[in-house]
């Protein structure tokens, strides 16, 4: 998997970090304020969309009172905390980004999240300083599947998209990746099981576990 790969780039929730699980806990409390219930498949709507994105949707689509700054605001106060102490790396992965850091390949975070989220989350796994670059969908034009994020990192690290492999957890994330002209490997996530079909058919490469591209006991889905 990692032949002729210069550089390794990731999302972040779901596929480097054990978080989603938190989001729906989020939106279940934030929605509630407002005497909300989150409807059926709200995960999937904002599937991709930047954090600003996601805020605008929310707003719209409740008629929300508050601004979209303000949303945003409210919903770092309220995962600050999980993100520092009760978020963790996926199986295999600290062990996968030491070894990658070990032969000289550069890494970079491209996600939907907040840096300042991202940050907190990498830090408290004693991870943050394994990447080269952190990039959010905020900071370029367009989210998930537009590539914008994926190629604005590539760019970052200097190179070419041929040579960057991306670790992604759901389809629109997988597209952006494969909208770039990079290889992805797709990561198991219990969140995403309902995708898995989806996921396959997209991805390059299939994991469960990040021991499994060091042993070599990864799938192979396409090539």
């Amino acid at each position: 998997m990692l032949e002729k790969i210069k550089a390794v780039i990731f999302d972040l929730d779901g596929t480097l970090m054990d978080s989603m699980w938190m989001w729906r806990d989020i939106d279940i409390e934030y929605l509630g304020q407002f005497g909300f219930t989150p409807p059926e498949g709200l995960e999937r709507e904002i599937e991709g969309m930047s954090f600003t994105e996601t805020a605008e949707y929310f707003k719209r689509r409740f008629a929300l009172p508050s601004s979209v700054e303000e949303i945003k605001s409210v919903w770092l106060e309220m995962s600050q905390d999980k993100y520092t102490h009760e978020v963790g790396l996926k199986p295999g992965a600290g062990a996968f980004l030491r070894e990658i850091r070990a032969r000289g390949l550069k890494t970079g975070i491209a996600s939907s999240n907040s840096h300042a989220l991202i940050r907190a989350c990498l830090a408290s796994n004693g991870v943050l300083d394994c990447f080269d670059c952190i990039t959010t969908s905020c900071d370029v034009a367009k989210g998930k599947p537009a590539p914008d994020v994926y190629l604005s990192v590539a760019s970052s690290l200097g190179v070419a998209p041929e040579f960057c492999l991306v670790f992604e957890d759901v389809p629109m994330g997988i597209l952006a990746g494969k909208n770039a002209g990079m290889k992805v490997c797709a990561v198991k996530d219990d969140f995403s099981k309902e995708q898995t079909e989806a996921i396959r058919e997209l991805a390059d490469y299939y994991i469960t576990s990040y021991d499994q591209i060091l042993d070599g006991s990864y799938e192979r889905l396409k090539g």
